[in-house]
Protein backbone atom coordinates (compact mmCIF):
# COMPACT_ATOMS: atom_id res chain seq x y z
CA UNK A 1 0.00 0.00 0.00
CA UNK A 2 1.19 3.56 -0.74
CA UNK A 3 2.47 5.26 2.16
CA UNK A 4 -0.65 7.67 3.27
CA UNK A 5 -3.21 5.73 1.24
CA UNK A 6 -6.57 5.00 2.14
CA UNK A 7 -7.83 1.67 3.37
CA UNK A 8 -10.63 0.11 1.09
CA UNK A 9 -13.18 -1.42 3.58
CA UNK A 10 -14.92 -4.28 2.12
CA UNK A 11 -17.43 -6.53 2.96
CA UNK A 12 -17.54 -9.46 4.51
CA UNK A 13 -20.98 -11.44 4.91
CA UNK A 14 -21.22 -14.88 3.33
CA UNK A 15 -24.92 -13.95 2.45
CA UNK A 16 -24.28 -12.17 -0.44
CA UNK A 17 -22.02 -13.34 -3.77
CA UNK A 18 -18.33 -11.16 -3.70
CA UNK A 19 -15.38 -11.41 -5.93
CA UNK A 20 -12.31 -9.23 -4.70
CA UNK A 21 -10.57 -9.78 -7.67
CA UNK A 22 -13.08 -8.82 -10.28
CA UNK A 23 -11.02 -6.47 -12.48
CA UNK A 24 -7.86 -4.91 -11.90
CA UNK A 25 -6.98 -1.04 -11.95
CA UNK A 26 -4.75 0.33 -14.98
CA UNK A 27 -1.55 -0.24 -12.13
CA UNK A 28 -2.82 -4.05 -11.42
CA UNK A 29 -4.95 -3.39 -8.49
CA UNK A 30 -8.06 -5.22 -7.76
CA UNK A 31 -11.42 -4.13 -7.97
CA UNK A 32 -13.96 -6.05 -6.12
CA UNK A 33 -17.27 -6.79 -6.57
CA UNK A 34 -20.10 -7.77 -4.83
CA UNK A 35 -23.76 -8.54 -5.24
CA UNK A 36 -27.24 -10.25 -4.41
CA UNK A 37 -25.94 -13.22 -6.78
CA UNK A 38 -23.46 -13.66 -9.09
CA UNK A 39 -23.62 -11.39 -12.38
CA UNK A 40 -24.07 -14.34 -14.87
CA UNK A 41 -27.55 -15.42 -12.98
CA UNK A 42 -28.35 -11.48 -13.31
CA UNK A 43 -28.91 -11.06 -17.44
CA UNK A 44 -32.87 -11.19 -16.86
CA UNK A 45 -32.75 -9.56 -13.12
CA UNK A 46 -32.46 -5.98 -14.14
CA UNK A 47 -30.38 -5.40 -11.30
CA UNK A 48 -29.09 -2.20 -9.50
CA UNK A 49 -25.95 -1.53 -10.04
CA UNK A 50 -23.99 1.08 -7.28
CA UNK A 51 -20.42 2.04 -7.94
CA UNK A 52 -18.25 3.97 -5.93
CA UNK A 53 -15.03 5.70 -5.88
CA UNK A 54 -15.01 6.64 -9.78
CA UNK A 55 -12.83 9.84 -8.91
CA UNK A 56 -10.07 8.73 -6.67
CA UNK A 57 -10.23 12.61 -5.02
CA UNK A 58 -13.51 11.95 -3.67
CA UNK A 59 -13.29 10.01 -0.78
CA UNK A 60 -16.74 11.00 0.01
CA UNK A 61 -18.19 8.17 -2.63
CA UNK A 62 -16.32 5.29 -1.23
CA UNK A 63 -17.41 6.08 2.40
CA UNK A 64 -21.03 5.69 0.76
CA UNK A 65 -20.36 2.82 -1.05
CA UNK A 66 -18.90 0.85 1.90
CA UNK A 67 -21.62 1.69 4.55
CA UNK A 68 -24.34 0.81 1.56
CA UNK A 69 -22.79 -2.19 1.28
CA UNK A 70 -22.59 -3.00 4.67
CA UNK A 71 -26.16 -2.03 5.21
CA UNK A 72 -27.06 -4.60 2.28
CA UNK A 73 -25.18 -7.41 3.73
CA UNK A 74 -27.38 -7.02 6.75
CA UNK A 75 -30.84 -7.12 5.39
CA UNK A 76 -32.51 -9.02 3.39
CA UNK A 77 -33.16 -7.11 -0.03
CA UNK A 78 -35.61 -8.89 -2.51
CA UNK A 79 -34.52 -6.81 -5.25
CA UNK A 80 -31.36 -7.76 -7.21
CA UNK A 81 -28.40 -5.28 -6.71
CA UNK A 82 -24.55 -5.25 -7.61
CA UNK A 83 -21.92 -2.61 -5.94
CA UNK A 84 -18.46 -1.73 -6.58
CA UNK A 85 -17.27 -0.09 -3.82
CA UNK A 86 -14.06 1.65 -5.82
CA UNK A 87 -13.89 1.49 -9.16
CA UNK A 88 -11.03 3.79 -9.37
CA UNK A 89 -8.06 2.41 -6.25
CA UNK A 90 -5.13 3.81 -8.33
CA UNK A 91 -6.14 7.40 -7.97
CA UNK A 92 -8.24 6.82 -4.66
CA UNK A 93 -4.95 5.95 -2.47
CA UNK A 94 -3.12 9.12 -4.28
CA UNK A 95 -6.21 11.36 -3.62
CA UNK A 96 -6.08 12.45 -7.31
CA UNK A 97 -8.73 12.41 -9.42
CA UNK A 98 -7.76 10.35 -12.85
CA UNK A 99 -6.87 6.76 -12.81
CA UNK A 100 -3.24 5.24 -13.10
CA UNK A 101 -2.52 6.28 -16.05
CA UNK A 102 -3.63 9.92 -15.63
CA UNK A 103 -7.30 9.18 -17.72
CA UNK A 104 -10.53 10.57 -16.19
CA UNK A 105 -12.34 7.48 -15.95
CA UNK A 106 -15.71 9.36 -16.21
CA UNK A 107 -15.25 10.57 -19.64
CA UNK A 108 -13.53 7.28 -20.84
CA UNK A 109 -17.12 5.55 -21.56
CA UNK A 110 -17.62 4.26 -25.30
CA UNK A 111 -20.67 7.17 -25.87
CA UNK A 112 -21.16 7.96 -29.02
CA UNK A 113 -20.37 11.53 -27.94
CA UNK A 114 -16.95 10.45 -27.09
CA UNK A 115 -14.36 13.04 -27.93
CA UNK A 116 -10.71 12.94 -27.42
CA UNK A 117 -10.41 16.76 -26.96
CA UNK A 118 -10.04 18.21 -23.15
CA UNK A 119 -9.09 21.90 -21.79
CA UNK A 120 -7.34 20.15 -18.78
CA UNK A 121 -5.55 17.15 -18.08
CA UNK A 122 -8.13 16.21 -15.22
CA UNK A 123 -10.48 15.62 -17.74
CA UNK A 124 -8.12 13.36 -20.21
CA UNK A 125 -10.10 11.04 -21.62
CA UNK A 126 -7.81 8.96 -22.33
CA UNK A 127 -6.20 7.54 -25.84
CA UNK A 128 -9.55 5.93 -27.23
CA UNK A 129 -12.84 5.29 -25.44
CA UNK A 130 -12.90 1.95 -22.78
CA UNK A 131 -9.15 2.45 -23.40
CA UNK A 132 -8.69 1.93 -19.51
CA UNK A 133 -9.10 -1.70 -17.87
CA UNK A 134 -11.60 -0.43 -14.95
CA UNK A 135 -14.16 0.92 -17.59
CA UNK A 136 -13.52 -2.07 -20.13
CA UNK A 137 -14.25 -4.45 -17.28
CA UNK A 138 -17.51 -2.10 -16.19
CA UNK A 139 -18.68 -2.26 -19.31
CA UNK A 140 -19.08 -5.76 -20.33
CA UNK A 141 -20.05 -6.15 -16.83
CA UNK A 142 -23.36 -3.73 -18.15
CA UNK A 143 -23.82 -5.56 -21.47
CA UNK A 144 -23.53 -8.60 -19.39
CA UNK A 145 -26.51 -8.15 -16.62
CA UNK A 146 -28.06 -5.12 -17.93
CA UNK A 147 -29.17 -3.51 -15.05
CA UNK A 148 -32.39 -1.24 -14.66
CA UNK A 149 -30.99 1.27 -12.90
CA UNK A 150 -26.71 2.77 -12.32
CA UNK A 151 -26.38 4.84 -9.32
CA UNK A 152 -23.02 6.06 -8.38
CA UNK A 153 -21.26 8.05 -5.46
CA UNK A 154 -19.24 11.20 -6.40
CA UNK A 155 -18.87 14.71 -4.29
CA UNK A 156 -18.78 18.05 -5.39
CA UNK A 157 -21.43 20.38 -4.81
CA UNK A 158 -24.73 18.80 -3.24
CA UNK A 159 -26.79 17.88 -5.85
CA UNK A 160 -28.95 14.51 -6.99
CA UNK A 161 -28.35 14.32 -10.60
CA UNK A 162 -30.24 11.78 -13.11
CA UNK A 163 -29.55 11.40 -16.46
CA UNK A 164 -32.78 9.89 -18.10
CA UNK A 165 -36.73 10.26 -17.66
CA UNK A 166 -36.88 6.69 -16.30
CA UNK A 167 -34.33 7.37 -13.65
CA UNK A 168 -36.22 10.65 -12.15
CA UNK A 169 -38.27 9.20 -9.38
CA UNK A 170 -35.28 7.47 -7.77
CA UNK A 171 -33.86 10.05 -7.74
CA UNK A 172 -36.45 12.26 -6.19
CA UNK A 173 -36.32 10.10 -3.59
CA UNK A 174 -32.90 10.67 -2.89
CA UNK A 175 -33.12 14.22 -2.90
CA UNK A 176 -35.78 14.09 -0.97
CA UNK A 177 -34.03 12.87 2.15
CA UNK A 178 -31.12 14.10 1.44
CA UNK A 179 -32.45 17.62 0.88
CA UNK A 180 -30.31 18.07 -1.86
CA UNK A 181 -31.26 19.59 -5.18
CA UNK A 182 -32.60 17.16 -7.72
CA UNK A 183 -31.28 18.12 -11.41
CA UNK A 184 -31.58 17.00 -14.91
CA UNK A 185 -27.68 17.77 -15.72
CA UNK A 186 -24.73 18.66 -14.04
CA UNK A 187 -24.52 21.74 -15.72
CA UNK A 188 -21.84 21.24 -18.87
CA UNK A 189 -20.87 19.25 -21.13
CA UNK A 190 -19.69 15.39 -19.96
CA UNK A 191 -18.66 13.31 -23.24
CA UNK A 192 -17.54 10.27 -22.72
CA UNK A 193 -19.31 9.81 -18.81
CA UNK A 194 -21.54 7.15 -17.39
CA UNK A 195 -24.45 9.02 -17.81
CA UNK A 196 -24.11 9.80 -21.74
CA UNK A 197 -23.50 6.07 -22.54
CA UNK A 198 -25.58 4.17 -20.23
CA UNK A 199 -28.57 6.73 -20.54
CA UNK A 200 -28.35 8.24 -23.41
CA UNK A 201 -27.35 5.51 -25.57
CA UNK A 202 -28.47 2.40 -23.67
CA UNK A 203 -31.75 3.61 -22.44
CA UNK A 204 -30.26 2.84 -18.63
CA UNK A 205 -31.23 5.80 -16.44
CA UNK A 206 -27.90 6.99 -14.25
CA UNK A 207 -28.64 8.65 -11.01
CA UNK A 208 -25.49 10.88 -9.62
CA UNK A 209 -24.97 11.21 -6.30
CA UNK A 210 -22.82 14.56 -5.72
CA UNK A 211 -22.36 14.47 -1.77
CA UNK A 212 -20.90 17.70 -0.32
CA UNK A 213 -17.11 17.57 -0.86
CA UNK A 214 -14.94 17.36 2.65
CA UNK A 215 -18.44 16.11 3.90
CA UNK A 216 -17.85 14.73 7.41
CA UNK A 217 -17.88 10.84 6.51
CA UNK A 218 -20.22 10.01 9.86
CA UNK A 219 -22.91 12.08 7.94
CA UNK A 220 -22.87 10.64 4.62
CA UNK A 221 -24.31 7.34 4.80
CA UNK A 222 -27.52 8.67 7.59
CA UNK A 223 -28.12 11.47 4.47
CA UNK A 224 -28.59 9.08 2.19
CA UNK A 225 -29.81 5.89 3.96
CA UNK A 226 -33.35 6.16 3.88
CA UNK A 227 -33.68 7.29 -0.05
CA UNK A 228 -31.63 4.37 -0.88
CA UNK A 229 -33.53 2.03 1.13
CA UNK A 230 -36.75 3.43 -0.87
CA UNK A 231 -35.36 2.91 -3.85
CA UNK A 232 -34.65 -1.06 -3.50
CA UNK A 233 -37.77 -1.23 -2.27
CA UNK A 234 -39.95 0.88 -5.11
Amino acid sequence: MIKGSKPLIVGSSKNIWQQTNWASSALGQTISLYGSAAPEQMSAASPVLFIGGVHGDEPEGVVLANEWLAWLESENISQPWLLIPCLNPDGYQRNERTNGRGVDLNRNYPSTCWSSAFEEERYFPGTAPASEPEISALVTLIEQTKPRLIVHFHSWQPSIVYTGESAKSAASMLARCSNYPLQADIGYPTPGSLGEYSANDLGIGVICIEEQEGADSQSIFPRFKQGLIDLMKA
